[in-house]
């Protein structure tokens, strides 16, 4: 009798780089034992904004006390798609002439702008700067979707490099993508592209005929002295014929501390892509009904409350960033450690202090099936996310890994010293 088979896909993919190390830990036999600090992935600890937490808290008995649960339309909830129209207008952005389609988290969403600007098994290729969030290289992977990319490089004191503009037209005119992602308050990186950098990518995607799609999930969060930057506050005089040619991916994971809310939203001012996105999007039938309802609770709320809020994250933030990132440079000499000026990330490089080399996936894997130190009475690991899974090619990032602040901050701050114990236990290995 002949059994079916796998497809060549599944037989050859793996689990996400930021998913890798909880896989891992889940099979470990010492488990129970292990406080874990897992920093592989963007899985928020803090308490959701307050009117979410009231609306979650009173949904059974208000909204839906008769129990009955139906699809909403595709397109979303009225006050799910207001709702992320009133977080826009909140930092002064322009929302007049936006169309948003609700979906099931932001990764939802970049499949969407994939299928919209290139489709599956697409010839031409989607552009990123490289290194760049894994879902968009991951989902690439998912429709066959040719990736493209502008390489960003670390520098030794942890800074990135500018984006140099002119290498950015030279691989749009050899390559011709579809599209050119950008991640203003980036991650994995923690770099923030400010507002005339973004025009000037702008600038480039109108002359060369590419969508512009900007992620900008993070977007509050910036530590730098600048103003918000967005591609919806790019206007048709500083930059001619840019309406009709953006893409916005939003979230409700992170700002609002509501990652397992899986809603996102796929916002454009081009009528006929929003249209067909949600044709698209008729074969999920809709995003997650409960999620819409709790995240609706924002569509009227006022711009002082939300503009409070985003203060009280970027100060958490930011000191934690700070903490975690000096105190990394302090407890594991010559390791490169970026410097973030947004999102809720950094990025650390061994490949000045380990004379063998450094394999970032092989200690990751380390630290989830084997690594463990004690302090106090307490033992204790870390999940972390390696780099390779960023790239386009994963070579590049063989000796980065990314940490995110999303544990208690009690956790955070132990990270550093946890780091360095791990790293000298795994070089005896």
């Amino acid at each position: 009798m002949k059994k079916p088979e796998l497809s060549k896909h599944y037989q050859e993919r793996l689990p996400s780089v930021i998913r890798k190390a909880q896989i891992a830990f889940s099979d470990r036999v010492d488990k129970d034992l292990i406080t874990v600090i897992n920093l592989s992935i963007g899985n928020v600890s803090l308490p959701m904004y307050p009117a979410l937490k009231k609306r979650m808290i009173e949904l059974g008995n208000t909204r839906l006390s008769d129990g009955v649960v139906k699809y909403t339309s595709t397109v979303g909830t009225l006050d799910a798609r207001k709702a992320f129209l009133n977080i826009l207008d909140a930092s002064g952005l322009e929302t007049s002439d936006l169309f948003v389609n609700i979906t099931d988290g932001g990764s939802s969403s970049m499949e969407l702008m994939l299928l919209g600007v290139n489709g599956p098994s697409s010839k031409k290729p989607i552009m990123l700067l490289d290194p760049a969030y894994t879902n968009y290289v991951e989902f690439a992977k998912r429709l066959s979707v040719p990736v493209i990319t502008s390489r960003r490089k670390i520098n030794s004191d942890g800074s990135f490099k500018k984006i140099d503009f002119d290498k950015l037209v030279t691989i749009i005119k050899k390559n011709s993508p579809t599209a050119l992602v950008v991640i203003p308050y980036d991650n994995p990186t923690g770099q923030f592209l400010p507002q005339d950098t973004l025009e000037e990518i702008a600038r480039i995607c109108v002359e060369n005929g590419l969508w512009l799609v900007s992620d900008e999930a993070y977007r509050p969060l910036y530590y730098v002295d600048d103003v918000v930057s967005s591609i919806w506050n790019i206007s048709e005089e500083n930059v001619p014929g840019i309406r009709g040619i953006r893409i916005g991916i939003e979230s409700a994971s992170k700002v609002w501390n509501a990652c397992g809310l899986r809603i996102g939203g796929i916002i454009t001012d081009n009528k006929d892509f929003h249209a067909r996105s949600v044709n698209e999007y008729t074969a999920n039938l809709c995003a997650n009904a409960l999620g819409q309802e709790i995240f609706g609770a924002l569509a009227d709320e006022p711009h002082e409350n939300i503009n409070r809020w985003f203060e009280k994250q970027k100060k958490y933030y930011k000191s934690n960033l700070q903490y975690i990132c000096d105190h990394l440079e302090k407890e594991i000499p010559g390791l490169i450690v970026t410097k973030p000026e947004a999102a809720i990330y950094c990025i650390v490089d061994f490949k000045n202090i380990c004379d063998n080399g450094f394999d970032a996936e092989d200690f990751v894997h380390y630290c989830a099936t084997k690594g463990k130190v004690k302090i106090g009475e307490i033992y204790y690991t870390l999940l972390l996310a390696p780099m390779n899974g960023f790239y386009a090619n994963p070579i590049e990032g063989k000796t980065q890994l990314r940490i995110s602040m999303v544990e208690t901050e009690d956790l955070l701050r132990k990270t550093p010293l946890i780091l360095s114990k791990l790293y000298n236990n795994y070089l005896l290995l």
